[in-house]
């Protein structure tokens, strides 16, 4: 059985980077859950497209998280890096050798807490300065042991691809790649 994997979202998260991470996770049958770090489960992506999370921020329960992925887009990004809550548990996560996945500008969040540091890494090119600790590269998805990062909304499907190779394997991915037609 495959622990949960929590997407947190934020006012001003990039949308396509955060739903189809969301989408491809549940088409693989991975359990996912949208977690609004905001007041509201209600969540206003950056382009003014309204999502309903799942559970609110304080209903994470750590223990089941086997992955925690963070969306770009801005503000959203800024929201999750000013989020001391959310900070506590990435570290946790961290240090408990959880998957921790960031794309866009978000890869910044884990910069912050010292988790890049000596580690390939991606983002947005934009954010590449802020990514001072990482050793950047410039793949679309990039992974280094449990950190998966990538590069913006046009490398979203390939992220998530990549989240659905970790947990379930090769071949559950490559069969989720085929049924969506992508590449052909």
């Amino acid at each position: 059985m495959i622990g949960k994997v929590f997407v947190f979202l934020a006012d001003g998260f990039e949308e396509i980077e955060g739903l189809t991470v969301v989408d491809m996770l549940r088409r693989a049958e991975i359990p996912t859950v949208t977690v609004s770090i905001g007041n509201s489960k209600m969540i206003t992506g950056a382009h003014r497209i309204e999502v309903e999370a799942d559970i609110m921020f304080h209903e994470v329960i750590e223990a089941e998280g086997a992955m925690y992925v963070l969306p770009g887009g801005m503000p959203g990004t800024i929201h999750l890096r000013e989020h001391e809550g959310l900070g506590k548990v990435l570290k946790k996560a961290y240090k408990n050798n959880k998957y921790l996945a960031a794309i866009c500008a978000a890869p910044t969040v884990l910069e912050q807490y010292g988790m890049l540091e000596g580690r390939k890494a991606t983002s947005y090119p934009a954010m590449e300065e802020e990514l001072k600790s990482a050793d950047y590269q410039t793949e679309k998805v990039v992974v280094d042991g449990k950190i998966i990062t990538s590069r913006g909304m046009g490398t979203a499907i390939d992220f998530a691809a990549k989240l659905v190779e970790l947990l379930k394997g090769t071949k559950e991915k490559d069969e989720l790649l085929e049924s969506i037609v992508y590449g052909e």
